[in-house]
């Protein structure tokens, strides 16, 4: 199926919207949907992953086959939770430094935010398209 070569009338309304990427430990993720929820963001999705950034990582009792052996080693990869959502191009200031400003602080740093531009979006059956797809109904 190519769908590249249909041309439908709601392609000529596209706009540039934000895709934002927020990588938080677990515990900050009330604080980031309280935050979304202020800034009237309609849909989101989020989930756990394993990473490693610039953060300083806790050292944590060593096991090996379900026994502690009495070291402690510092783990590659730890826990994080990423929220993806696209909001509109004015929006999306707001949201990063409502963010900055409620979580961390220069001596703590709680996370990263990654910013993508977004040409369009579609909303499947209903052939809508951009931003107005954004807003919950």
């Amino acid at each position: 199926m190519d769908i590249g070569s249909k041309l439908y009338l709601f392609d000529f309304a596209t706009s540039v919207m934000k895709e934002i990427g927020i990588y938080v430990i677990a515990d900050d993720l009330p604080k980031v949907m309280d935050i979304l929820r202020k800034r009237k963001v309609g849909g989101l999705c989020f989930y756990e992953i394993d990473g490693r950034g610039r953060t300083k990582r806790e050292e944590v009792p060593e096991m090996v086959r379900s026994y502690m052996t009495g070291k402690k080693i510092a783990p590659e990869f730890v826990k994080r939770t990423k929220v993806e959502t696209v909001v509109t191009d004015s929006s999306v200031k707001e949201i990063v430094e409502d963010i900055i400003t409620n979580l961390g602080s220069e001596s703590n740093p709680r996370g990263m935010i990654f910013v993508k531009e977004v040409s369009n979006a579609y909303e499947i059956g209903t052939k809508q398209s951009g931003e107005a797809i954004l807003t919950a109904k």
